[in-house]
C-alpha cells in the first residue's frame, strides 16, 4: 500500500527523504531535505537544500524556502490576506479570482511548531520565529521573533 501522493510534476532533489502521508503536487523539493509525515506541499512553492519540514506542517503556493531551513510542526503558511469563499457574483472563487501573494523563508531560518506565516512577509537569514508566533511582517535576519503578533525578542550575533 502506497501512502504517498506525490504528483508526476514534482521535482525531487537527489537523497529526499520523505515520511508516508505526504501530499506534494507541483513544487521542487531541494537535495537532502527531509519531509516528515502529514505534510502538503502545493504547487509553486520550493523547498531548498538540507531542509528539515516537520509534521502536519501547510506550505501553500507561493512560499519560497532557501536552504538549510528547519520548519516545526503544525506550520502554517498562507497565501491570501483577503481570503473568500465566493466571487462578486457569489459563486466559488477559483484560480482566476485572486492572485498569489508570495513568503520568503531565507537560508538558515528556523520556524517553531504551530507557528503561522502570513502572505506577503520575508523572514530574514538564520531568524529565528518562536513557537506559536503569527507573523504578519518581515522578520530581520539574525532575528527572534515570538508572540501574537510575532515582536522582536533580540537580535543574534555571531559567534
Amino acid at each position: 500500500m502506497n501512502y504517498l501522493a506525490i504528483a508526476d510534476d514534482v521535482q525531487l532533489g537527489e537523497n529526499v527523504k520523505l515520511s508516508k502521508f505526504v501530499n506534494l503536487y507541483g513544487c521542487s523539493i531541494g537535495d537532502n531535505t527531509k519531509i516528515g509525515a502529514f505534510v502538503e506541499i502545493q504547487k509553486n512553492a520550493r523547498v531548498g537544500k538540507y531542509c528539515k519540514i516537520s509534521s502536519h506542517t501547510f506550505i501553500c503556493e507561493g512560499v519560497t524556502i532557501e536552504d538549510n531551513v528547519f520548519v516545526g510542526h503544525n506550520v502554517t503558511f498562507i497565501n491570501d490576506t483577503y481570503p473568500r469563499a465566493t466571487n462578486s457574483k457569489g459563486e466559488l472563487k477559483t484560480e482566476k479570482d485572486w492572485k498569489v501573494e508570495p513568503t520568503l523563508v531565507k537560508k538558515g531560518a528556523s520556524i517553531g511548531s504551530g507557528a503561522t506565516i502570513l502572505s506577503n512577509v520575508t523572514i530574514g537569514e538564520n531568524a529565528i520565529v518562536g513557537a506559536g508566533s503569527v507573523v504578519t511582517k518581515d522578520v530581520p535576519p539574525n532575528s527572534i521573533v515570538i508572540g501574537n503578533p510575532a515582536r522582536l525578542l533580540k537580535t543574534l550575533h555571531n559567534e
